[in-house]
């Protein structure tokens, strides 16, 4: 896990089922999914970078870095992620504002690493994609809450 894969927002791109899908050529497996190469490649704008000029002209690094943070997009985009998904974008950018980039990434690894293979689990889903994806061939719109 490196630093590139986290976003302005304080999303973990790495846990992305767009991401993973890319990475582990999902497509070729049977799962269908679009592509995402993350909001920090060459020509991909996130989602909040469409609403704040700041990052747009990459005047910040991260959201907190900005005087109207957190502005009531990033609010919107944290509480739809803490509420489906177990994570929170507030409180990814406060742990790296505290404790800086490199602390965060190693949470990260230990929270979100699958205790059979070591890679990631999917944020969206609850999922290893290499351990699960019989599950999420099945029953492609699995989804944490059927746990």
């Amino acid at each position: 896990m490196d630093e590139s894969k986290i976003a302005p927002c304080g999303m973990n791109c790495g846990l992305c089922i767009s991401k993973q899908s890319k990475k582990y050529n999902l497509n070729n497996k049977g799962f269908k999914k679009t592509y995402c190469s993350g909001c920090l490649s060459s020509g991909i704008k996130c989602n909040l970078k469409h609403y704040c000029d700041r990052l747009d002209r990459g005047l910040l690094r991260y959201c907190y870095e900005c005087n109207q943070y957190p502005c009531s997009k990033l609010k919107a985009l944290d509480k739809r992620y803490r509420t489906k998904y177990h994570m929170s974008m507030l409180e990814n950018l406060e742990f790296i504002k505290a404790h800086g980039i490199q602390e965060f990434l190693k949470k990260e690894q230990d929270k979100w690493q699958c205790p059979k293979c070591g890679r990631l689990i999917c944020c969206h889903n609850g999922l290893c994609l290499s351990c699960n994806l019989d599950r999420l061939l099945q029953n492609k719109k699995y989804s944490w809450a059927e746990e």
